[in-house]
């Protein structure tokens, strides 16, 4: 049976200081987004972008966690588009957008299951309002779904219900001190960029779907685009030097097409952190593009 992706574009900014990541959907959209999930042999269905006030409308309210209603509100109205996708039998791919609406799309995934969550990105998005130097929530969605310090609080933000021991980052390299001890306190796994180095890209993802599947209904798959190096991404808002090649980052998730297709374990994904303000010639939107297509089964023979 053909595989149905249905497509929801979040044009939040509300979780980052740099505007611009508001366009992301409509840029991913522009670079072929389509004809690459055609290649991938599945079926796109485009359910348009939520409707999202813009941030210069809106008071950012608490400086420990900036536009907080805001991206309730949000994450609120996503969760339900993909708990609904899910149930109709397609596949919901999320286009970002900042890393916040990770929170919606994760409470959609988990209604009536128990996820996992395979986290590709440069940060540890493990921030806290207590321990934030930002405030800026997109460095927060994993400690939302997760319900630490003050999104314990929170039933919109920890919806997800998920377990430490199902969480797994891939390819980390820069994390806030606060962070790093609450990550090496925690029941997650991390996996570094030196781990990659020194294991390669293919078993470093083979090790994280293992750890993340483990007793789980299936897994989200949350992939930021400063996951890449931004000599091949420039297109984002934190870019980090030091990130996976292009060939490592298909290969990541050509990885998790192969499980997916051997074990059905892919229930939805997002892309996130796409800025055309700071891209090249839409150039971290065709990666994301072409990326969500191997994610979802596009191959080369």
């Amino acid at each position: 049976m053909t595989r149905t992706v249905h497509l929801i574009g979040a044009p939040m900014d509300y979780g980052a200081d740099r505007r611009g990541v508001d366009m992301g959907p409509s840029a991913i959209r522009y670079a072929d987004l389509a004809d690459e999930l055609a290649a991938a042999g599945v079926e796109a269905v485009d359910a348009g972008d939520l409707l999202v006030p813009r941030a210069e409308e809106r008071d950012p309210g608490d400086e420990s966690a900036k536009f907080l209603p805001e991206i309730e509100d949000l994450c609120t109205r996503l969760a339900d588009e993909v708990a609904d996708a899910i149930d109709g039998d397609r596949t919901p791919l999320v286009l970002g957008g900042d890393h916040a609406v990770a929170i919606g799309s994760m409470a959609g995934c988990a209604r009536d299951a128990d996820i996992g969550a395979v986290w590709f990105d440069a940060h540890g998005d493990f921030n806290t309002p207590e321990t934030s130097p930002s405030g800026n929530v997109h460095g927060m969605p994993l400690a939302a779904a997760l319900g630490r310090g003050d999104f314990a609080n929170m039933p919109w933000a920890n919806a997800a219900g998920l377990r430490e021991e199902n969480v797994v980052y891939v390819g980390l390299r820069t994390l806030d001190e606060a962070e790093r001890d609450a990550i090496r306190d925690s029941d997650m796994k991390a996996y570094t960029m030196s781990d990659i180095d020194e294991d390669g890209i293919t078993e470093v993802v083979e090790a994280a779907l293992d750890y993340a599947t483990d007793g789980v209904d299936g897994i989200h798959v949350s992939f930021d685009m400063d996951w890449l190096d931004p000599h091949e991404a420039p297109g984002v808002g934190t870019p980090v030097r030091g990130g996976a090649t292009y060939r490592e980052a298909h290969a990541a998730l050509e990885t998790v097409a192969e499980r997916d297709r051997a074990e059905d374990v892919l229930r939805s994904m997002d892309i996130v952190e796409v800025n055309p303000i700071l891209d090249e010639s839409n150039r971290t939107a065709d990666i994301a593009a072409e990326l969500a297509a191997s994610a979802l089964g596009k191959r080369i023979l």
